[in-house]
């Protein structure tokens, strides 16, 4: 079975985590690429900007979020290639730099990715 988790990126890496891959359009702040220990940063599959600078983190449009990014991902030709990391690993962990922990797209697209693989 394919494991599909997700974590700040501001945690420490662990050999739990498996193929890591960055899924913010933008670099994290503070973080240095040598001590980040992605596999790949895949920024296509990050929300527009358009989509991130309206959501702006308000969880009060946190519904309408999740909609149009699910919306957005489904037209995406990257969630292709997401799609064969997770085949070829165990182990996928999603990474995300914001403070909110329910309400960011790692969660979206967790969900979005795990009702792919039903």
């Amino acid at each position: 079975m394919k494991r599909v988790q997700i974590k700040r990126i501001y945690d420490p890496p662990e050999t739990s985590d498996g193929f890591r891959v960055l899924v913010d359009r933008i670099w994290p702040r503070g973080m240095k690429k040598e001590t980040a220990a992605i596999d790949v940063w895949m920024k296509e599959v990050a929300p527009s900007t358009d989509l991130r600078k309206w959501f702006n983190h308000e969880p009060g449009k946190w519904a309408a979020f999740s909609k149009t990014y699910k919306a957005e991902l489904k037209k995406s030709p990257v969630m292709n290639e997401l799609m064969e990391y997770i085949k070829k690993h165990k182990t996928i962990t999603l990474l995300y730099s914001a403070k909110d922990e329910q309400h960011n797209q790692a969660v979206v697209l967790q969900q979005f990715i795990n009702e792919r693989l039903k």
